[in-house]
């Protein structure tokens, strides 16, 4: 095993090696084919975003390619493109990575948590909807990532207190040879069943070989399958409902950041996505999914039964949620009382949110108007509140320490060190939006984007609903094998472009492109959070291919329904914009010149 294992890393370090040196080369003919600044963009951005898909090299690093690239090939110069890695938009993200490292620092987040699985109840269904309920609200201020490595743990507490550690399913007899293979390789826990309830009762002298009945192995059987059932959609509902969750703010995820940036790129004059109204379109479509994920799930996986909902549990299924109920007090007691340190962090968070949603909300003048037009944006109001945390006190000041000579002269920790989030904070994230944000000045300063936009003409009689379920379903499947975050950075350039050319408002198509990246449900490779539920070595592919397969239908569905609703009204997206038309015009000025220059390159080929 050990000279295989060491086979495979040699093959995987082959396949780097020859995807990085290979690549380039393939890539040739790509900058020989098209007009020379626009061939030169084209094979950066095909060059990043096969290194992405490969993982060739870390995101991260190949994020940081456009520093180097666009100056040495005449595409950009550097007092252009290192900009782009530090936009408002950066730090807005960064404001609400600092706040999460805060929140984790004094385990507000597992309070939380604990404090809505106690009022939802332990029922099955109903701790389903408590894990999803509570991963989805963590995942609106954490990462996704991040709210699933902090509930999985819980889950696994729950679930072993309902279902016990010990494994019986050895002494069963199994007619599906597929169910006990897929059992032992993922070590499942077992149901303690009535039979095994009642034998733990009965004397130990007695002889161990007993005669069992037909009825007493089907009835294992069934607890077995049921146990299995529930173990799976606990798990899989978690990551789940931290996708869904990451959608509901601009904060939740780094699409929804790549598509402010973006749009600050290609349409400076857009001022209708902020927080606030994003949060309005974005939190309905998030609780109607989520409720309707918790159905599927629940049925799937049993925790709704819809034939026997009537029939009454057994002894053993009640006394397992009593022990159930009574791990998540413990946990929760374990915390102990409310410190002053969480009380301050709930408030600045509520603080951080309020601030940001009514900064300007549109349908009222927000806080902003206050200011200057155009000063306050909310990366301003997001540093702000997290620059606090770096000074107030974690522990109630004593008013009597200012007249008390004689009290010591301590130094008073803050809520939050820069130590702290010097190592928590994901900075790898704030480069890859950057290497987002300079690929898209890439493509507008070059005029590949423009030259994008002339190769669209077969799509332009597509009806734009047509348009909006075609984008969401492409970029969903696209997702499943690569990065959510490349996969916008890829595919916003050209939807900005698709829409001009349909004549609808950009958002139209952008915002769908940018939602369905975190659509992705079906394989364990397609998003962390999935990955993560995936190696807790209980769920196998075919689980989260036919759970995540619906999934993502109802997703696409539901996309489509709030882009031709409600979300016209918050967007405007009946009318083609001015500040999108003040592009089209632009990009119509350019066009001519570029098609001339692409014959001629073509002709001297």
């Amino acid at each position: 095993m050990a000279a295989l294992g060491a086979l495979v890393k040699k093959l995987w370090s082959v396949r780097r090696f020859v995807v990085l040196l290979g690549a380039p080369l393939a890539l040739v003919p790509v900058l020989l084919s098209l007009p020379p600044k626009e061939g030169r963009c084209l094979y950066v951005i095909l060059l990043m975003a096969l290194y992405w898909c490969t993982e060739a090299l870390p995101l991260a690093v190949t994020a940081l390619l456009p520093i180097v690239l666009f100056p040495f090939l005449g595409i950009l110069p550097s007092n252009k493109v290192c900009p782009q890695y530090f936009l408002d938009t950066n730090f807005l993200f960064l404001s609400g990575l600092i706040m999460a490292s805060a929140i984790e620092e004094w385990n507000l987040h597992r309070r939380i948590a604990l404090r809505v699985l106690m009022l939802v109840g332990v029922q099955p269904a109903r701790l389903i909807l408590g894990m999803m309920l509570t991963t989805s609200f963590l995942s609106m201020w954490l990462s996704n990532t991040a709210s699933t490595a902090m509930m999985l743990p819980i889950a696994n507490a729950i679930l072993k207190s309902l279902f016990g550690e010990k494994d019986t399913s050895k002494d069963m007899n199994r007619e599906n040879e597929e169910n006990q293979a897929s059992l032992q390789q993922n070590k499942l826990y077992t149901v303690p069943t009535e039979m095994q309830f009642l034998a733990s009762t009965e004397d130990k002298d007695l002889t161990e070989e007993k005669e069992v009945t037909s009825d007493t192995l089907s009835d294992l059987k069934k607890e077995e399958e049921y146990k299995t059932n529930i173990w799976k959609g606990f798990l899989i509902s978690i990551p789940y409902a931290a996708s869904i969750g990451g959608t509901a703010t601009l904060t939740g995820t780094a699409p929804n950041l790549i598509l402010l940036g973006q749009l600050k790129s290609y349409f400076p004059e857009c001022d209708v996505v902020n927080f606030g109204s994003w949060f309005m379109f974005a939190f309905p479509l998030m609780l109607i999914f989520l409720l309707l994920g918790w159905l599927w799930i629940s049925i799937l996986y049993g925790g709704i039964n819809l034939r026997g909902w009537r029939t009454k549990k057994s002894n053993v299924r009640v006394d397992a949620e009593a022990r159930a109920r009574e791990v998540i007090r413990e946990d929760y007691q374990k915390l102990g009382p409310t410190k002053f340190a969480e009380q301050a962090i709930f408030f600045f968070f509520c603080v951080f949110a309020i601030m940001l949603f009514s900064r300007d909300p549109k349908f009222i003048p927000g806080w902003a108007s206050l200011f200057a037009p155009g000063f306050i944006s909310d990366a301003v109001t997001g540093i702000t509140i997290v620059i606090i945390l770096f000074f107030f006190p974690s522990q109630k000041p004593s008013f009597r320490w200012w007249f008390d000579l004689k009290a010591p002269n301590a130094e008073m920790q803050p809520l939050l060190t820069w130590r702290k989030a010097q190592e928590t904070v994901p900075w790898n994230i704030i480069l890859l939006l950057g290497g987002g944000f300079a690929m898209a000045k890439g493509c507008e300063e070059s005029g590949l984007s423009v030259w994008i936009g002339g190769r669209l003409h077969p799509l332009e009689g597509v009806p734009p609903p047509v348009a909006v379920i075609l984008v969401t379903i492409v970029i969903a499947l696209f997702t499943e094998f690569a990065s959510n975050t490349a996969t916008i950075i890829i595919f916003l350039p050209v939807l900005a472009e698709l829409a001009i050319r349909l004549k609808v408002n950009p958002l139209y198509l952008m915002i769908p492109g940018t939602i369905g990246c975190s659509y992705a449900f079906m394989l364990p490779v397609s998003t962390p959070p999935n990955s993560i539920a995936f190696s807790s070595g209980h769920l196998m592919v075919k689980d989260m291919a036919r759970t995540g397969l619906l999934m993502n239908l109802m997703g696409v569905l539901l996309l489509s329904l709030a882009m031709n609703t409600w979300a016209k009204s918050i967007f405007q997206l009946g009318t083609f914009p001015v500040w999108a038309n003040i592009h089209a015009q632009n990009d119509t000025s350019l066009s001519t010149a570029v098609e001339n220059v692409t014959l001629s390159a073509l002709n001297k080929i």
